[in-house]
């Protein structure tokens, strides 16, 4: 009988208990906060944890994404500010206002640039007769010279414009009694629309022996030769007042009696230097042969490349005259 007894009480007991677990539901544990049974009470410890979990993990992640976000604007600021766009954005009125400096100081660059000139090949090494270094020539008061031209200046001229040569009258030009030309002539244009570039400031008897030399001998020359005229001779020096290199003897540039030729421009647009040749370069080398051979009959002193180190790049022409009556071809 106590067996059974026992027995009764143990299913009463868990009878009770399932009673408990039944009026217990999920609702319960996860709404802690509607009060059913006196039960309730036993599991609102447990209920602490999810309130806890979900107050405590909502403001960390609001706040650790707030900072990097709000710091993004600061660093973008200095690159719109920087921006050209904006400029775009103003009326065109006064757009106009703004533009023309750039534009204005670019077109007051340009003619120093198309003023310049290059030297010709080996000029720079022609001091002080190189024309682009030396400052023009000082011109003398006319009072220093008679008003009348002599009857041999005016013949001189009478014949350059018979062989088509083109000139200028100059003031008398000269600094000292060692330099200077009384009555000198601007050499611009040879017989044959042959252009002097840079125009020459010669004496006119220099002159007359250039246009001469030019018509006779280096016109038929380069026909001959090249089936075609010359287009421009390219002189390095004129009239200029210096000495012969490594001597106290006065040139004949400081009288304008001689002429550097630096070199030949053709009307094929050929340019021949006067420098000394290659062994195969037999049509410029014949060329400049009959050019110096020539050049012996029309001025009394004819220099170039093979005399020395100074006349290595040009033929030095002047009408120097000697006692002996002497002609230096070399």
């Amino acid at each position: 009988m106590g067996f059974i007894a026992r027995g009764i009480a143990a299913a009463t007991s868990l009878g009770a208990a399932a009673g408990i677990l039944a009026a217990c539901s999920s609702s319960d544990v996860l709404r802690p906060d509607i009060d059913i049974t006196p039960t309730a009470a036993v599991m609102a410890p447990v209920s602490l944890a999810p309130p806890a979990s979900v107050t405590y993990a909502a403001p960390p992640v609001a706040v650790e994404q707030s900072a990097p976000v709000m710091s993004e604007p600061a660093v973008a600021e200095p690159v719109y500010q920087a921006a050209p766009a904006v400029a775009a954005q103003v009326p065109a009125g006064s757009m106009s206002v703004m533009a023309p400096p750039p534009i204005d100081e670019e077109a007051e660059d340009a003619p120093v640039v198309q003023a310049a000139i290059t030297p010709a090949p080996g000029l720079q090494r022609l001091v002080p007769s190189n024309p682009y270094m030396n400052q023009p020539p000082e011109y003398r008061d006319r009072s220093s010279v008679p008003r009348t031209m002599p009857q041999s200046e005016v013949d001189c001229r009478r014949e350059l414009k018979r062989l088509g040569a083109t000139y200028q009258d100059l003031p008398p030009v000269g600094n000292g009694k060692y330099c200077g030309i009384d009555y000198p002539v601007k050499l611009s244009e040879l017989s044959g629309d042959i252009a002097m570039k840079p125009a020459a400031t010669l004496s006119c008897r220099m002159a007359l022996q250039v246009a001469k030399w030019t018509k006779y001998e280096l016109g038929p020359s380069t026909r001959r030769r090249y089936f075609t005229g010359v287009k421009a001779i390219h002189q390095g020096s004129s009239y200029s007042c210096r000495k012969i290199n490594g001597s106290r003897t006065m040139s004949e540039h400081a009288k304008g009696n001689a002429l550097d030729i630096m070199r030949i421009e053709l009307d094929s647009g050929k340019d021949i230097g006067v420098v000394k040749k290659g062994f195969f370069s037999f049509r410029e080398k014949g060329l400049l042969n009959n050019v110096r051979a020539d050049a012996c009959d029309y001025f009394s002193t004819v220099l170039g490349p093979g005399y020395n180190y100074d006349h290595r790049n040009h033929f030095h022409f002047d009408i120097a005259q000697r006692r002996s009556g002497r002609k230096a071809c070399k």
